[in-house]
């Protein structure tokens, strides 16, 4: 019952976002590579196990999405970007109110979320930790197996979820180490 009651209630929230305005508007400003390892193909697989490990963890569904969308948008390059989440962070407070709606918590949890996922932290709000474990989880695109004890939920290392987001993150990118 709970499953079906967050999924309902995971798609009336999501009904807030234009996610083709949004990703038109960062297209127009990204600055790497469109296909790279940071760009829509990596956030389509942070939203997908975010959105999965959200019916788990009791995560807030349109945090999670945003945070899919924004975490690596203001990226300036593929390696050393330090700054990177709060720009993308800023972002989506500049959009909120036009291309999507959300409360003042939420922004807020979106904000601590962008700005700390490249900071290996574990300790947060359940739709933080479900947001870093969604990017944490897509890491086999560039070659590195999420290690269990730097996943911050209990659905996240579970190693059926784990074994998922592997395959669907070597399934989903040119970039994929399994390949080579």
């Amino acid at each position: 019952m709970r499953r079906r009651s967050l999924a309902r209630s995971s798609r009336k929230s999501l009904r807030k976002i234009e996610s083709l305005r949004i990703a038109e508007h960062i297209r127009s400003q990204f600055q790497l590579d469109w296909e790279g390892i940071h760009g829509p193909a990596h956030w389509a697989r942070v939203r997908a196990i975010g959105l999965e490990l959200a019916d788990s963890t009791g995560a807030d569904p349109l945090v999670v999405e945003l945070f899919a969308w924004f975490h690596d948008s203001r990226r300036f390059n593929d390696s050393y970007d330090p700054e990177h989440g709060s720009r993308g962070a800023a972002l989506a407070a500049e959009l909120c109110g036009d291309l999507f709606t959300a409360t003042d918590a939420q922004m807020a949890l979106l904000k601590e979320a962008c700005c700390g996922h490249s900071d290996g932290h574990l300790q947060a709000d359940v739709t933080v930790q479900t947001c870093w474990d969604a990017d944490r989880l897509d890491l086999a695109r560039v070659g590195i197996i999420p290690d269990p004890r730097k996943l911050c939920t209990e659905a996240a290392r579970s190693p059926l979820l784990r074994k998922k987001a592997m395959g669907r993150s070597e399934r989903w990118s040119r970039w994929s180490w399994a390949r080579r």
